[in-house]
């Protein structure tokens, strides 16, 4: 078996999904959860998934105190790497309660550098997102695109959590990797893991499958009025599965010591962008039903378009988006139709 590998809100969706990937991949995992956005089946749905349990503590990373004993624990001995995922992440949500974020999302990060310093642990790979780069001036955008204000709260979370990475790593010995994902959908094929309606109920996907169910009335679409072709916003949606993928990838290049700066920064996306209207359209053809939407005033924190130029990813980390966007909708549909049971 390769390293130990700690996993930061490892029972989440995206979480969930590369804790699977790791495993797969023969690398030992423990996941530190608070369970505040997840659920604890999940370590036993993981668990069917892989043959084999995870290593996991309930902690919130905010408790350094707490932290610190469970690297002090049998569990937490001997980490080569940790990849950080815990985060509050609704958009609107932030911009409603923005300390909240700051607190949870900076003080989480924070404290798991501090631990990372106090007991030699020299890796981390950073869950970033595309919400840097706020209203690019131009698409699609690399990772030299200049970062713009944040749209909102959770947005300069992430922003500045780069930074604190990037400080924290020119002052110590500690090795990072920031990867900035755009937009995750989509379901494990095994159907044992995906997203949780529960989670968010403004998430795209989760709100889209409600709403061709019959569990939503209709499916909101926030803003028509945008400078895209059809006036939705248009955002570059990714495959899960393929994003978890690229944490191995990730996790692989910094412990094999391929990486080429102490700091390095990678996009994650498909490279093509799909307006709501278009997801609204894809959606009814993979589901064959008739999706009723309405047209809502546009939400403060939206960005208008966004979606990646993945090169970079492609060439220095060998790794590129796979699934289509039709397959992709139709593991959410798939994975909707196990909820039912």
């Amino acid at each position: 078996m390769k390293a130990k590998i700690l996993i930061n809100g490892g029972l989440g969706y995206i979480g969930s999904h590369t804790v699977v990937e790791m495993m797969a991949a023969d690398y030992e995992v423990v996941i530190i959860d608070n369970l505040s956005n997840s659920r604890m089946e999940v370590l036993d749905r993981i668990e069917s998934i892989a043959g084999r349990k995870p290593g996991f503590a309930q902690l919130d990373l905010c408790n350094q105190e707490g932290l610190n004993s469970f690297f002090q624990s049998e569990d937490g001995q001997e980490i080569t790497a940790i990849i950080h995922f815990a985060a509050h992440k609704n958009v609107g949500e932030s911009v409603e309660s923005p300390l909240k974020y700051y607190n949870n999302n900076l003080g989480s990060l924070i404290n798991t550098l501090t631990a990372m310093q106090d007991f030699d642990v020299p890796a981390l790979v950073y869950s970033s997102s595309c919400s840097v780069y706020g209203n690019a001036e131009t698409i699609p955008v690399t990772e030299k695109t200049p970062l713009q204000r944040a749209e909102s709260p959770y947005g300069n979370t992430k922003k500045m959590g780069e930074e604190i990475i990037e400080d924290t790593v020119l002052a110590s010995e500690v090795k990072a990797i920031s990867l900035r994902y755009f937009n995750p959908i989509g379901a494990h094929p095994s159907n044992i893991i995906g997203e949780f309606p529960s989670e968010f109920a403004d998430n795209v996907m989760p709100a889209l499958m409600a709403t061709v169910r019959g569990h939503k009335e209709k499916f909101s679409v926030y803003g028509n009025g945008y400078n895209t072709a059809d006036g939705t916003c248009i955002r570059d949606y990714i495959d899960v599965v393929d994003l978890a993928k690229a944490h191995v990838r990730a996790v692989d290049r910094i412990c094999s010591g391929n990486h080429q700066s102490s700091y390095e920064v990678f996009n994650l996306g498909t490279g093509t962008g799909a307006s709501v209207m278009e997801m609204i359209q894809m959606v009814e053809k993979v589901t064959g039903k008739k999706l009723k939407y309405e047209i809502e005033p546009a939400r403060k924190g939206d960005v208008e378009a966004v979606y990646a130029n993945p090169a970079l990813a492609n060439d220095k980390l060998n790794w590129k988006a796979e699934r289509t966007l039709e397959d992709t909708i139709k593991t959410s549909w798939d994975w909707s139709n196990t909820l039912q049971k």
